[in-house]
């Protein structure tokens, strides 16, 4: 009897733990199922979002290609802030016929022509806002000339620094896909080139500058139609007043009282110069590579003086074409090379100039 009840008891213990196993096994399996499915909604909550699907990568927006910009016509988008960048313009100008005042075309009296190096250092200043100047070397040579001077010089050359820039340009309006650049400029050129007591016996190459303070403001534009990228200029430039001496053949008497011209007099001559206005334009057009071509249409027209006394001297105006070729060589340096045709004026000299422009960033 003894031991029914030993084996009844060790039949209980091994069911009752078999049966906790199971119970436990059971309860774990759903625990997991819990953690792993997901939960009721139940009515009044929020349910998360299914994560979406990822999406198609959207096609990157087009840019305005870089480009070495005109040679003449000034760009419209300043440097950065901090850059600063060197650009060279070298230009041979050969005279090929004088501009009268009825723009006509007539002979340039001589074999005349000007090599100018012009140096342009610009500085990025603040957001927006650049400055540049440009410091101009020139040499004249005049030759074969009609009308020698007074010791019978038919043949002369001068050379030296000509008038200095100063030009602060602020950006008004970023180019939208409507609107374009908008830039507010404002420049002096200061009377550094010789202009004061010219030497007759030089035949007027000893002649470098303007001789006045020049102040200019106005607008730069720009704006990219694909493929082309335009630009604008529209400046007014008022000048200072400025003297020169004009030698003026002496009036004396000869043998039998009569008036002869003798030795030169020098006289002060109170020069009044014009206000004028200048309206450039220019496109470019991006080829093969790193290649861009470009056309420029510059012109300059005289005008009356809007301050101070009335103007006397004659007023000019000045209408050039230039194509040119681009080659952006790295995202530092690039150069361009372009031919100025002057097409009509008056009051002026028409030549025509090959140009070579590099531009170095830093």
């Amino acid at each position: 009897m003894r031991s029914a009840r030993i084996w009844l008891f060790w039949l209980s213990l091994f069911c009752s733990c078999w049966l906790a196993a199971g119970w436990v096994s059971s309860a774990g399996a759903v625990d997991d199922k819990e953690k792993t499915s997901p939960p009721a909604v139940v009515e009044g909550e929020i349910q998360l979002e299914k994560p979406k699907e990822p999406c198609e990568p959207k096609a990157e927006e087009e840019v305005c290609p870089t480009t070495f910009g005109p040679i003449i016509t000034d760009t419209a988008i300043p440097i950065e802030k901090g850059k600063f960048a060197i650009q060279p313009t070298f230009g041979m100008s050969f005279i090929n016929n004088a501009l009268t005042q009825s723009w006509r075309r007539a002979s340039a009296g001589g074999n005349f022509k000007t090599y100018s190096m012009d140096w342009k250092f610009t500085y990025g200043l603040w957001n927006n806002l650049e400055v540049f100047v440009v410091v101009p070397y020139v040499h004249n040579w005049a030759g074969s000339v009609k009308e020698p001077g007074p010791n019978g010089e038919r043949f002369a050359n001068f050379g030296g620094l000509s008038d200095i820039n100063l030009t602060l340009k602020y950006r008004l309006v970023e180019e939208t896909e409507v609107r374009p650049t908008v830039t507010a400029l404002f420049a002096t050129d200061f009377p550094t080139g010789h202009f004061r007591h010219l030497n007759p016996g030089r035949l007027g190459t000893d002649q470098l500058g303007g001789g006045a303070y020049a102040f200019t403001t106005g607008l730069n534009l720009s704006k990219w139609v694909k493929p082309f990228i335009f630009y604008a200029n529209c400046w007014y430039t008022m000048q200072t007043a400025y003297n020169t001496r004009e030698d003026r053949p002496g009036l004396v008497l000869d043998e039998n009282g009569n008036l002869v011209e003798g030795d030169p007099v020098a006289t002060q001559v109170r020069n009044y110069p014009r206000d004028f206005v200048t309206l450039n334009l220019a496109a470019e057009y991006p080829l093969i590579g790193k290649w861009v071509a470009l056309l420029e249409l510059t012109s300059f027209w005289d005008g009356g003086r809007m301050f101070g006394h009335k103007a006397n001297l004659p007023p000019g105006a000045l209408i050039s074409v230039s194509p040119g070729i681009e080659y952006m060589a790295t995202d530092k340096f690039s150069l361009a090379l372009g031919l100025n045709i002057d097409l009509a004026g008056k009051n002026t000299d028409a030549a025509l100039t090959p140009l070579l422009s590099m531009v170095y960033a830093f």
